[in-house]
This record gives structure tokens, C-alpha cells and sequence, in this order.
């Protein structure tokens, strides 16, 4: 099988999000879109908020200094105005979410525990979200035609005003994942970082990765410690743990996880997983095995729904 890296990319344009864009009297708009496996939706940006989720595949998100593999039991949220680009891993069926701003306001909902500046805050850089059952269920429930068409009748208009605002409170409940891999300014750094990214495995140690890049050893480390704040080591960590996540989505066993991402045995990957987040791999990934199934099933009844 061929390596992530040495598959062309089919670059497209963003799906015509000027159809879906939302409104105050429709605040909360759904996209329903089907992309084959390294298609690549070019970098481009919305002055609305977007949550970005597949249903079934799995995804990566650029946006803003960052980059996001997404399987289905996750979501990436994306304030207004911020440049993202899409790189589809596996087919995916994806769910993008619209979402109207009020002036001076950022994020889903009314924020309630803390106060509205700092809600705010939280929601005004791009997070990576565990999407809950619910939240999954109104995504595929939340009506997705576009304008431009047929207007939607005054049921499906109704159907969408008592899905909204629900789907809306979900989100802002949404738990924060501490995925997410950063990405610096500089030319030279980024196309590294960009190389590792579509094959980590590819090369272990930072002298074998500069080889492939024409750039010295000494001056890449210095620029890791400059751009991103931390060492290559640690910076590919969170990359083969993004990749960790991807594979449990699969159902992945835990020793074959460990074995792709070229650690020694199931209890080295382990270690490393606890010294990161401070808990075994099945804390972590547990949820994506079972949203895999979840949205399976939640795809279908929703095909089977629309013929």
C-alpha cells in the first residue's frame, strides 16, 4: 500500500458555502458533503463560525497556526474569519456546521457557568471538540438543503427552529480535546512539519527527517524551539498521537496501534500516553471506538431516511 505521502491530492474549491450561509432567522446551518480519500479542499475562510465533522471517515483540519485529524468522534471548531484547509485521510461523509455571530459575540449558545467575555475567549481560537451522542444525532438530523432551490417548506423550516437551538447548547457543552498539532510560520519549518504529517512513521529521529528536507540538523531544532516552543521529539509526539486516535476510530487493537506507530510493544505506547495526558490509552481513546459504530448507524438511518 502506497504511504499517505506518495498519493497525489485532488484539490477542489470550498463547496459552495455561500448556499448555507447562515442568517439571524436561520442562525444554524448544515452541509452535507461526500469527499473521496486525499481530496484536498484548498485553503479559503467564512465570516461566520463553522464546526467542522465527518460522519463517517476521517479528516485533517489546517486552520489558523494548527492541524487536526478528525475521526468521527470528533469535531473541530473554527471561529469566523479564520483561514482552514481540508485534506481528506479516509472517505469521508462530512457534516459541516454554519454558524451565525452576533455582533461582538463568539461560539454556540448563551454561555451561562463563567462569564460571556470569557466564554467568549475559549471560542475565539480553533478547538477540537468530543462530539457526544447527542450532539451526533442532531447533526444528522439538522436539515441540509441549500438555497437556491426549492425553498423549504414550513415543516422543515419548523424541524430546523426546534433542532438549532438544542444542537446549539450541545455543542457549547462540548468537551475540549487536548489534540491538535501546531504549526509554525516559518517556510522551511512548515514544509517539515507538513512532510511528517502526511507519513510520520516515514522516519524516527530529526537527522533522518532534515535529510529529506535539505535543511541542517542544527538550524531545524532551533527553529522548533523559536516557532512552536518545544523539540521535535515532543512536537512528532502529538503527531503520532493524533494518529493513535484515527486508529482507534478504525477499532484498531491497542498492539497493533502500538506496532504501526513503531513502538515496541503495547506497554511503551502506553507509557508514553500516560506521561503525556496522565492516563492509559483506554481513557483516551475509548470513546472513538465507540463513536465509529454510532455513526455508521447513525449514516445509514439517515440515508435511508432521505430515499
Amino acid at each position: 500500500m502506497p504511504s499517505p505521502s506518495s498519493v497525489a491530492a485532488a484539490s477542489v474549491g470550498p463547496v459552495t458555502p455561500h448556499l448555507f450561509e447562515p442568517t439571524p432567522a436561520r442562525p444554524l446551518r448544515a452541509k452535507h458533503t461526500l469527499h473521496e480519500a486525499h481530496t484536498r479542499v484548498v485553503p479559503h475562510r467564512h465570516p461566520w463560525a463553522q464546526l467542522a465533522w465527518s460522519a463517517t471517515g476521517v479528516m485533517r483540519i489546517t486552520a489558523g497556526r494548527g492541524t487536526y485529524l478528525v475521526p468521527p468522534s470528533r469535531a473541530v471548531w473554527i471561529p469566523p474569519g479564520i483561514e482552514h484547509a481540508v485534506t481528506v485521510v479516509e472517505s469521508a461523509e462530512m457534516r459541516t456546521l454554519y454558524l451565525h455571530q452576533p455582533g461582538g459575540r463568539c461560539g454556540p449558545g448563551k454561555p451561562k457557568a463563567k462569564s460571556r467575555s470569557q466564554v467568549d475567549a475559549d471560542w475565539q481560537r480553533c478547538r477540537v471538540l468530543e462530539v457526544s451522542e447527542l450532539l451526533r444525532a442532531l447533526m444528522l438530523a439538522l436539515p441540509h438543503a441549500p438555497d437556491g432551490g426549492m425553498p423549504p417548506s414550513e415543516a422543515e423550516l419548523q424541524r430546523e427552529k426546534l433542532i438549532a437551538p438544542l444542537l446549539a447548547d450541545e455543542l457549547r457543552r462540548a468537551a475540549p480535546v487536548p489534540l491538535g498539532v501546531a504549526l509554525p510560520d516559518d517556510r522551511r519549518l512548515r514544509t517539515l512539519c507538513e512532510t511528517v504529517l502526511d507519513d510520520p512513521t516515514r522516519h524516527v529521529t530529526l537527522s533522518d527527517w532534515v535529510r529529506d528536507v535539505g535543511a541542517s540538523e542544527r538550524t531545524v531544532a532551533r527553529l522548533f524551539r523559536e516557532q512552536l516552543g518545544t523539540s521535535f521529539g515532543q512536537w512528532r509526539q502529538q503527531v503520532l498521537l493524533a494518529r493513535a486516535l484515527t486508529l482507534a476510530a478504525r477499532k484498531t487493537p491497542m498492539g497493533e496501534i502500538a506496532a504501526e506507530l513503531g513502538y515496541a510493544s503495547p506497554s511503551a505506547f502506553s507509557a508514553m500516553v500516560r506521561r503525556t495526558f496522565g492516563a492509559p490509552p483506554s481513557s483516551l481513546f475509548g470513546s472513538a471506538r465507540g463513536a465509529l459504530v454510532g455513526n455508521a448507524l447513525g449514516a445509514k438511518a439517515a440515508a435511508s431516511g432521505a430515499t
